[in-house]
């Protein structure tokens, strides 16, 4: 029976990050674990491209305008969303979420989520480099690996 995976081999991959400038105590060690690992994992510095919106309601608009203009093989959102006082948290997760779905069904193309949505700030701060990991590493990965599966996929075809 064949099985086919992704690799994670980002040489020759073209990716782009959305990343939130919201809550930027925690999305910019997301974005520095995601640059890494993109270079650990080979993709090019000139083949990964960075996009800064205001908050992560607006990471599938951007999502959307960089598949529309084509040319990359994943699209990574990364943001931090801190539960409050007001159901406001509920809609922003929601929609983001729904937003990368949407694009990614639309496009055919992997739109990874990696967006915090926590409780508390330590809960960000410790999936942003602390004590949980850096999830900005693992939208990357997870990037990379379904990238390289759908071309695999494709090639099968």
């Amino acid at each position: 029976m064949p099985e086919i995976t992704g690799g994670l081999d980002g040489s020759g991959l073209r990716v782009a990050v959305a990343v939130s400038r919201f809550n930027e105590i925690v999305t910019e060690p997301l974005l520095n674990g995601a640059r890494a690992t993109a270079k650990d994992l080979g993709v090019a510095d000139d083949a990964l491209e960075v996009v800064r919106v205001p908050g992560a309601f607006e990471l599938p608009q951007a999502a959307r305008r960089l598949a529309g203009n084509g040319g990359y093989d994943a699209i990574v959102l990364l943001g931090a969303v801190v539960r409050g006082e007001t159901p406001h948290f509920d809609y922003v997760c929601s929609e983001a979420a729904r937003g990368a779905t949407l694009v990614s069904q639309e496009f055919n193309l992997p739109v990874v989520f990696g967006v915090l949505t926590c409780d508390t700030m330590a809960q960000a701060r410790a999936r942003s480099g602390g004590s949980a990991g850096n999830k900005g590493d693992e939208a990357m990965r997870a990037a990379i690996e379904m990238a390289n599966l759908f071309r695999a996929l494709q090639e099968r075809d």
